[in-house]
């Protein structure tokens, strides 16, 4: 699936919540637009977003007339007695005439691979695939085409990983929001609100959440929990619980993640050099605006890369709307270690 635009080497695959942002990520330059229906099929499953199914179908037409294309992640895990929403949406995503989809669950590997065999298949970050025998074993049952590359890598061992995979793409994260990086083995949600983002999609449900003011402080609660406490001029982050505030052993900390957004502007070069196939922008959950920001500023870094100019971070500025507005690179450079 190589870039639809000639100059770019690395293809750009951008996020939409709404068929307004897809149209929205097209326009600003992204080479792929990656999308999902508005059910427990889709691992972004929140009031207002994602699609049914002729917007996708009038998304695809749109994409197309561009030269773009359309994935459709359809990357949670089917409860154990009800199979047919999964079966429906790659049903669906075929009729509609989505390039590819985006799949997790064995099941509804096994489900596309035979009753829809040339539909191009994509292994979702969800499936936690990180070793060589892990990806043969789906592309040797599958035949996956692409995985999404869990965020817990190295550039050193995503090179290592795509020596050894052949000719399974390789498609890896390069600016968004960051969780614990336990890709699709997230439980903490579940435990407070009792759905599951592995199996609904939603991950702290937003008819769960509540703001309270306490003295000169905002408390964030999810299902009645307290998850943060932020101060009279500190902005105040949506209730995730891998992101939240929590006293343990004495002290109140971050216990798990803080609000750290991924960026790669000024590291695209090495992850070009360790054989990336696309790189991928995270935030379906977000505004047109923020599509717009970040697609257009991407799309002028890899531009300029491909023309063999040196990137300038600082004329690529994304920081101003990264979360927590601080950036890192995450896995990528291990500076815990």
């Amino acid at each position: 699936m190589k870039s639809a635009n000639a100059t770019s080497y690395l293809e750009l695959v951008c996020p939409a919540g709404t068929p307004t942002a897809l149209r929205t990520a097209v326009d600003a330059g992204a080479d792929t637009v990656y999308c999902g229906f508005n059910d427990c099929t889709n691992a972004r499953n929140y009031p207002g977003l994602n699609f049914n199914v002729e917007e996708l179908a009038e998304s695809v037409a749109y994409a197309h007339e561009r030269g773009r294309r359309v994935l459709v992640a359809i990357n949670t895990f089917p409860r154990a007695d009800d199979m047919a929403p999964w079966h429906r949406a790659v049903d669906n995503a075929v009729s509609a005439g989505a390039d590819a989809v985006i799949l997790a669950d064995i099941g509804v590997l096994d489900y596309t691979t035979r009753k829809h065999p040339n539909m191009r298949r994509h292994l979702s970050v969800q499936a936690a695939a990180s070793n060589s025998m892990s990806i043969k074993f789906y592309k040797d049952n599958f035949d996956i085409k692409r995985l999404v590359l869990p965020r817990i890598l190295a550039i050193e061992e995503v090179a290592s990983l795509i020596a050894q995979i052949g000719d399974v793409e390789a498609e890896v994260f390069a600016f968004g929001n960051l969780g614990t990086m336990v890709e699709g083995r997230c439980y903490l949600s579940s435990y407070i609100s009792g759905c599951s983002p592995s199996c609904e999609g939603s991950c702290a449900p937003a008819n769960q959440v509540t703001y309270e003011e306490k003295g000169d402080n905002l408390i964030s609660k999810l299902a009645g929990i307290t998850i943060n406490s932020f101060g009279k001029h500190e902005p105040a982050a949506y209730p995730t619980p891998c992101k939240g505030r929590y006293q343990a052993m004495g002290k109140t900390s971050y216990l798990f993640e803080e609000p750290f957004g991924l960026n790669t502007i000024d590291i695209l070069p090495q992850l070009k050099a360790a054989g990336v196939t696309a790189l991928k922008i995270e935030g379906r959950q977000r505004s047109r605006a923020y599509v717009a920001e970040v697609v257009s500023k991407f799309r002028q870094a890899l531009d300029a890369l491909a023309r063999g100019e040196h990137v300038d971070a600082s004329t690529v500025q994304l920081n101003a709307i990264v979360e927590g507005g601080k950036e890192t690179f995450g896995a990528y450079k291990k500076g815990w270690r």
